[in-house]
């Protein structure tokens, strides 16, 4: 008797119980600092703009099946707004979730994933943000390494229709500089080291794009490049902190909160289907002179004025 009216002073003394205005549920594909980021700037700015909002986090873990069962635990869940990050989490959403709102992050091509029918027009309940990588200026980035440049490797999962997409890109946009594209594809994140590995004496240098599946291992790309004094450069800027030579990207932080307002309109009763997909216009600059010395090259003095984060 004495312990239950112990508990029921403890309970009134702690207060009514904190119940948010709205519930916002994530479907993210895997975790690694980009996507982190990019989850973290959409609360930041719902939380930013004074709204009272209750999250779920669910990390898929690379597994499509799992992002199909958490799309199913979302809809269970009957959040104000679904967010899917990336691709493939996008998609599981998008093909579950009818009836909420949905919004998707850190989708390269949303057409050609069939999230929407147009990017000015989604259409239906879903809209979002595009982090289509610029292959252009990245391949000039490279370049400005290495001038000479006549064979680029790349790695990336054929079962994201994101990395399939950037690909095709990339070897078009190589094709129009006399360079040659060697791929070296993996289904899982396991795969990455010995995918580096098969390219070594291949290739000149590796490109990683926004891929997650090889993002989430990239250290072991790294130390690839390394080893092999093999110079790897990456298509978001987190993974130069982890060593990547250099990246000219979206801020995914950045993105995170440009996606927050747009999730924070939809909670204030906008209609998603009448909300363009935006995308960011401005790029950054990091760099890694350490990284650059370890796999045979310097940076140009010409970058380092103009980087916007230079990896002490």
């Amino acid at each position: 008797m004495k312990r239950l009216t112990l508990l029921i002073l403890l309970l009134s003394l702690a207060g009514p119980t904190f119940s948010a205005d709205y519930k916002v549920s994530f479907n993210q594909i895997v975790e690694h600092p980009a996507l982190d980021a990019l989850r973290q700037g959409i609360k930041d700015e719902l939380n930013a703009q004074g709204l009272s909002v209750s999250y779920q986090d669910h990390i898929a873990q690379g597994n499509i099946a799992t992002a199909n069962l958490i799309a199913k635990q979302i809809l269970g869940e009957a959040p104000d707004v679904a967010v899917g990050i990336a691709t493939p989490t996008a998609q599981a959403c998008a093909q579950v979730i009818r009836s909420i709102p949905v919004v998707f992050a850190a989708v390269t091509d949303p057409v050609g994933a069939g999230l929407v029918t147009s990017l000015a027009k989604p259409g239906g309940m879903i809209t979002g943000t595009s982090d289509m990588s610029p292959i252009d200026r990245q391949l000039e980035l490279i370049l400005e390494f290495m001038p000479q440049l006549k064979t680029l490797g790349v790695i990336y999962n054929s079962g994201e229709a994101n990395s399939v997409t950037l690909v095709k890109v990339l070897q078009l946009q190589a094709r129009k500089r006399g360079i040659r594209i060697e791929e070296a594809t993996v289904s899982n994140s396991a795969g990455v080291s010995q995918a580096a590995k098969s390219l070594v004496g291949r290739v000149e240098a590796i490109y990683i794009p926004t891929d997650n599946t090889v993002v989430s291992a990239f250290e072991a790309i790294t130390q690839v490049g390394y080893q092999a004094r093999l110079p790897v450069f990456a298509a978001d800027t987190d993974s130069v902190q982890r060593g990547a030579i250099a990246a000219l990207a979206v801020d995914y932080y950045r993105m995170g909160r440009q996606t927050g307002e747009m999730v924070a309109r939809i909670l204030k009763g906008a209609n998603p289907g009448e909300m363009p997909v935006e995308t960011l216009r401005e790029f950054k600059i990091h760099l890694n002179p350490g990284s650059a010395t370890k796999m045979g090259l310097k940076v140009p003095a010409a970058l380092l004025k103009k980087a916007d984060k230079i990896i002490e």
